[in-house]
């Protein structure tokens, strides 16, 4: 077995977890892995950004099922605000994945970072929400699954770096915002990948083994360890409580932004 190989069936493995742990979907924890892995294996500077923010949205379509399916066991899915979000998130993501094809790697990657540390940022600083501050309503709901949408198709991820920092500005608990975080992912995973395929797959140059940006190989050996780890994060997560869960998930992603602000400006210089 090669190292590749290993690396991305371990990668699988910590990106169920999680994904089931935090509500992110994985693709947070993949991109940078993934970036590095194909880097390494001499793929184009140009596509490699591009190849592991589309695989790692891919990986999404079968973690976020595994992962919401074990929430739902806890009945902590908020499906009324899934039903409220999803029209915007479609609507996002089609227009995100036009964006993603033509956005050069270095401004993607620095666009990855910033947001990224943003959302730790805002988990960490763990402002208290006023207490008569609720979820808007369906037009403001379907607003924000827009932005959400939108920038989730642009850095491969399944939508919880904002969709859990906004449900918990709107007083959801903790544990509900996770775990509709987790329901989230599917529709966005599913309509962000089809626009990558259909965008992408007739590009020159791409690596063999690809379906568009997609690459095959890698959302293979990653998706059939991720739906069996996911359930174990998402068992943790109702067991950690709110400002455990919070220091994590903020913790995460942060280490995360400064890998991907690192590699976008040395790209970009």
């Amino acid at each position: 077995m090669s190292i590749s190989l290993i690396i991305l069936l371990s990668l699988g493995a910590f990106g169920g977890f999680t994904a089931g742990l935090l509500g992110v979907g994985g693709g947070m924890i993949l991109v940078p892995f993934l970036t590095f892995i194909f880097a390494q294996q001499g793929m184009s500077g140009e596509l490699v950004t591009h190849v592991a923010i589309a695989t790692s949205m891919a990986t999404i379509v079968f973690t976020s099922l595994s992962s919401v399916y074990a929430h739902q066991k806890k009945g902590a899915v908020r499906w009324d605000i899934v039903a409220a979000i999803v029209p915007g998130v479609l609507v996002g993501t089609v227009i995100g994945g036009k964006v993603f094809k033509w956005m050069p790697t270095g401004p993607l990657v620095l666009f990855f970072a910033l947001f990224v540390g943003f959302s730790a940022w805002q988990m960490i600083a763990n402002r208290k929400p006023k207490p008569s501050r609720k979820m808007p309503g369906k037009i403001g709901t379907a607003g924000a699954g827009g932005v959400i949408g939108f920038l989730s198709s642009l850095v491969g991820a399944g939508g919880g770096f904002l969709s859990v920092p906004f449900m918990s500005w709107c007083n959801v608990p903790m544990h509900n915002a996770v775990a509709t975080s987790a329901a989230l992912g599917f529709p966005i995973a599913v309509f962000a990948s089809l626009n990558n395929i259909w965008n992408t797959y007739d590009m020159p140059g791409l690596p063999p083994h690809s379906l568009g940006y997609i690459n095959l190989l890698a959302l293979v050996c990653i998706s059939v360890v991720s739906v069996l780890t996911a359930p174990l994060g998402a068992k943790l997560a109702h067991k950690l409580n709110v400002a455990q869960l919070k220091k994590t998930f903020g913790l995460v992603l942060f280490a995360l932004a400064a890998y991907m602000l690192y590699q976008g400006i040395r790209l970009t210089l």
